[in-house]
């Protein structure tokens, strides 16, 4: 088992035990969980942004493709006429592929690195439709009088999930119907 499950699975343990003896029997806390990728895969503006976002990185993977495609080319032609060529010759043409690499791999970080474009798009587009989702999730807990949701998605281990404790379909009802 990874660290970081070993924690989550603590985590989930020590909230349980915590839950199961800190209340008096008669205060029963009700636990629920939620798919949220179901959700967001049901969700209409989650199904646009994302559209939209693979559009985008369709282009830059299609900008990157044809920056390698150039790249291999000249990489072509230089192995070519490397023969004929003087040293002094050589090192610059080595030197401009070198830095034409370089280039692709900077593209390469600043669109799809941890901080790159794709990373900060994907945060602009997504933080709204996540903060809907979560206050959908707030008022089906309220409205199912649950003490705790858990995501059946995430890292966080959930060793048993009953069906009659999925909130999922009501959360994208909820979300369909519109929230307040």
């Amino acid at each position: 088992m990874q660290k970081l499950s070993y924690v989550h699975y603590v985590a989930v343990c020590a909230l349980i035990t915590f839950c199961a003896f800190s209340q008096p029997a008669s205060a029963q806390q009700k636990i629920g969980y939620v798919n949220s990728e179901k959700v967001l895969s049901e969700l209409p503006e989650a199904k646009t942004a994302q559209g939209n976002l693979e559009g985008v990185v369709k282009g830059w993977q299609d900008e990157l493709e044809k920056m390698s495609k150039a790249l291999q080319g000249k990489y072509e032609d230089y192995q070519k006429q490397q023969s004929m060529m003087n040293d002094q010759a050589k090192q610059t043409k080595q030197k401009e592929l070198v830095d034409e690499e370089q280039k692709i791999n900077q593209y390469k970080q600043e669109k799809f690195g941890t901080q790159g474009e794709l990373a900060v798009q994907r945060e602009k587009v997504m933080k709204p439709i996540q903060e809907k989702v979560f206050k959908a999730i707030a008022a089906v807990a309220k409205t199912e009088k649950l003490s705790f949701v858990l995501d059946k998605a995430t890292d966080i281990p959930v060793l048993y999930a009953d069906p009659a404790f999925d909130y999922t379909y009501k959360v994208i009802d909820l979300l369909k119907r519109g929230t307040k």
